[in-house]
């Protein structure tokens, strides 16, 4: 494998980037509780680049369309970088497509990561009062009510989560190629 590590690097520090930016988007649609100290940490991580944003980009309804441009951003200054570095070039199209892609890619990686510390969380410290723990349950309860509408609880045991996982999985996979 012809890995560099300057290349990894790049992805590690613009991925978690990515990820906080777009766990603010999360927050903000699901409208978990800000003043949550996690979200507050957030907010403070990303207002740099958002609030500027703002001035220019208007929310459409509960959308916040400045954490959503800025992931773009993100994405998109990743792909470029890891594109340059290692010589090569690409289309204007390559980099659209593997900008919504990967954007997307990682929402759902958030999201598979957030059902994976919910279900630990049901099993270890149902009820738990933590910070992160409230915030994981705010984040994830959309799912629960979606998915518990189409498939009900069977006598205590709720499917929803292996049900969310494997939609998780599947469209991850399909996304999986234009991730970088």
């Amino acid at each position: 494998m012809n890995s560099d590590p300057f290349v990894m690097l790049i992805k590690v520090i613009f991925n978690l980037y990515l990820f906080v930016v777009l766990l603010r988007l999360v927050l903000q649609l699901t409208r978990a509780d800000f003043y949550n100290p996690i979200s507050q940490g957030v907010v403070k991580a990303t207002s740099v680049f958002v609030l500027p944003l703002r001035k220019v980009i208007p929310a459409v309804g509960r959308l916040d369309t400045a954490s959503l441009v800025l992931a773009f951003a993100v994405q998109c200054l990743t792909i470029f970088l890891v594109v340059s570095i290692k010589g090569a070039t690409a289309p204007l199209s390559f980099y659209a497509i593997y900008t919504v892609a990967g954007t997307l890619y990682h929402l759902l990686d958030l999201y598979f990561w957030a059902m994976l510390i919910s279900v630990i969380l049901s099993w270890v410290a149902p009820g738990a009062n933590h910070p992160g723990a409230m915030l994981v349950g705010q984040i994830t309860a959309p799912l629960y009510r979606t998915c518990q509408r189409v498939i009900p609880t069977l006598g205590g045991l709720d499917l929803s989560p292996i049900f969310i996982f494997l939609t998780i999985s599947f469209l991850k996979q399909i996304l999986a190629p234009y991730s970088i």
